[in-house]
């Protein structure tokens, strides 16, 4: 075959392929017209569907919010009708309430021009009366020889004197019957405390006797040119009297510790027999130790004594400090183990604490065993070491009001106060000094002396007594009642004494006559 005839050939083939080319594009193209002309029906129907929709369902809301708006608006009408009915009626309610107080108003009117019709008719009576009452008192007057004033002032008198004698009556009658009922549980209290508490007393003075095998021993003692006693004296702060006393000496000192202090020292050095300045100083210094032991050793037997722990140890030791303290003329130490038994006693026969009672009573005075070392009274003192050292506070209270400083506010406070006056007022606990004595005794006589209608006075029974003698012209046996409280309770107030004074008023009347 000839190339001419391939060439042919191949564009018969190419215009063929052309030719099947372009009519596939055309089968193409009509087939997409017609599925997009479909496709454009088949949107124009789903467009049509959803307008008819739509439009069905605009009528459907709109319709439904004709309802609702019908609905709410029926509600309101319905809600505003309500509230006009409910006006009508307060209304109606507002008016009637207006007529009944209109009518009220008019009845309180009426009622108050009747009772001032009434005040006018009771004025004109009073004063009808206030006349005749004038008149009766004129009368009165006349027939009685005695003015308004004069009768009253006789009136009152004899009103006062009822009710004083009554009252006298009364407090007699109360006093009777609160002894009676009183004394007998008091005193069964009191004694049993007492026949169960025994405690030993030692009286104490300001003077110490130191016994000398011979009386060569006071010349040693004295010292060339005196030292030795120089020494011993300004060590321990006592005066050392050497005199005509065979085989003694007395150490003179107002302060127990240093005297004891002092006695040991000194029987040291009597023993030892090397007296000298050195020796002496040495001595002083182990005579201290010795006492500061044994005033430890002393406070805690009286706590083991007594039955009371947990005292804090300074307490202690000022406890042990109240041996050598005394008050007149007891001593200290023995008192407050005293206190502490009657106490515990006594809290046994009310049933309550005991311990707590005993532990009031043991450190009642323990501002004793400083007060000649601060300043301030006993009680001042031992409530702040009290408090110092975490005491409770039922304690720190009946140790300041064991002498009446303050109110004792709880039931060991009043035990322990009734403990500390039964262990004063014992006949020989103490002793006072004749100056005291006679300045108390003459203080009695005073106050008594000082009240209207006392003719004399007398106090007896080293002052445990007074007898007081009225006028009975002044003083009748009413009077007497009151008068001897008035006394006791001056007394009270004004002097500080141990125990209780009984005041005894006397009245006595006399007729004298003489046969001739």
């Amino acid at each position: 075959m000839n190339p001419m005839t391939i060439v042919i050939c191949a564009a018969i083939v190419i215009v063929a392929v052309v030719i099947t080319w372009f009519a596939a594009i055309a089968y193409r193209k009509n087939i997409a017209e017609a599925k997009v002309g479909k496709a454009e029906d088949t949107a124009r129907e789903i467009i049509d569907e959803a307008l008819k929709t739509a439009e069905a369902k605009k009528r459907e809301i709109l319709l439904e919010a004709k309802e609702e708006a019908l609905k709410t608006k029926n509600d309101m009408d319905k809600e505003v009708k309500d509230r006009r009915n409910e006006v009508q009626r307060m209304e109606k309610r507002v008016m009637s309430r207006e007529e009944n107080l209109d009518k009220k108003t008019d009845a309180v009117e009426k009622r108050e021009a009747a009772l001032n019709a009434k005040e006018n008719e009771i004025n004109k009576k009073k004063k009808a009366v206030d006349e005749l009452e004038a008149k009766r008192l004129q009368e009165l007057e006349r027939i009685s020889g005695l003015t308004s004033e004069q009768a009253k002032e006789y009136l009152l008198k004899t009103v006062e004197e009822d009710v004083k004698h009554e009252t006298a009556v009364m407090i007699k009658e109360l006093e009777s019957r609160a002894k009676e009922e009183a004394n007998k549980k008091a005193k069964d209290y009191v004694v049993t405390a007492i026949q169960k508490c025994a405690a030993d007393h030692v009286s104490e003075t300001t003077i110490s006797l130191v016994q000398l095998p011979n009386d060569e021993m006071k010349g040693r003692i004295i010292g060339r040119e005196g030292r030795n006693i120089r020494t011993l004296e300004t060590l321990t702060g006592v005066d050392l009297i050497i005199d005509d006393t065979p085989e003694a000496v007395l150490l003179s000192s107002f302060d127990p510790i240093r005297r004891e202090v002092a006695r040991i020292a000194l029987e040291k050095l009597i023993v030892d027999g090397r007296i000298h300045p050195a020796r002496i100083e040495e001595m002083v210094e182990k005579a201290q130790k010795e006492v500061e032991t044994m005033i430890r050793e002393e406070g805690e037997a009286a706590t083991l004594e007594v039955g009371v722990h947990g005292i804090h140890p300074e307490l202690v030791r000022l406890l042990g400090k109240m041996k050598f303290r005394t008050s007149y003329g007891q001593n200290a130490l023995k008192h407050s183990i005293e206190v502490a038994q009657l106490s515990g006693l006594l809290a046994g026969e009310i049933g309550v604490d005991v311990r707590l009672a005993k532990r009031a009573g043991l450190l009642h005075d323990i501002g004793k065993s400083v007060d000649h070392e601060m300043e301030g009274s006993h009680v001042t003192i031992g409530v702040d070491l009290c408090r110092k050292y975490k005491e409770p506070a039922i304690v720190v209270n009946a140790v300041a009001s064991h002498h009446g400083d303050t109110e004792p506010e709880s039931l060991i406070a009043c035990i322990v106060q009734a403990a500390d006056t039964i262990s004063a007022a014992r006949p020989g606990a103490r002793r006072e000094t004749l100056e005291t004595y006679s300045t108390r005794l003459t203080k009695l006589e005073d106050i008594a002396n000082g009240f209207k209608g006392v003719d004399k006075t007398f106090a007896i029974q080293a002052g445990r007594e007074i007898r007081v003698i009225v006028v009975p012209e002044q003083v009748t046996d009413s009077d007497m009642v009151l008068l001897a409280r008035d006394i006791s309770k001056k007394i009270e107030d004004e002097l500080e004494y141990p125990g209780q004074i009984k005041v005894n008023l006397i009245r006595e009347s006399r007729v004298t006559d003489y046969a001739k």
